[in-house]
């Protein structure tokens, strides 16, 4: 089951690539692949380190500009989470974080949280948000609690 999921969720990504006038080249079904595999949020570090290690030689420019590519073709989302960027696969559904900016902890949370503020955008400023992937910054339970203010 699982390797059809990664077959299906590669195939997806190579039509829309295709769509778009590019092809799914080794390195990009590389890096694709592992951003799957992974189900977690990478960096351009942890992506660069795993195609060098499966594909020694391949430019770090090359892995940067493939990165680039797959987040404009809508197959990869970045964030940046306290000054760096990080990558996860589209098609894991939308959700967000919350960070605290004092102990670095990451809270998931679902779509559906920003869902009042998308509605409240769009009927202020007649503006479709694109809220798929947000990251909100501040403190946690923990460290608010320790400040005196919870």
């Amino acid at each position: 089951m699982y390797i059809m999921q990664l077959v299906a969720i590669t195939m997806s990504c190579s039509i829309v690539l295709k769509e778009k006038g590019f092809k799914l080249t080794p390195q990009r079904r590389l890096i694709l692949e592992y951003i799957h595999d992974k189900e977690s949020h990478l960096t351009a570090e942890d992506i660069l380190h795993f195609v060098e290690s499966r594909a020694p030689g391949v430019n770090k420019s090359t892995i940067y500009r493939t990165l680039d590519l797959l987040v404009a073709a809508g197959c990869v989302l970045k964030n940046e989470v306290n000054g760096h960027f990080i990558y996860h696969h589209a098609e894991e559904g939308h959700h967000h974080h919350l960070i605290c900016r004092s102990c670095g902890k990451n809270i998931d949370c679902g779509e559906s949280i920003f869902a009042d503020v998308k509605e409240a955008i769009s009927a202020e400023y007649g503006f479709e948000a694109d809220l798929k992937h947000m990251v909100v910054e501040g403190l946690c339970h923990d460290c608010l609690s320790k400040t005196g203010k919870y």
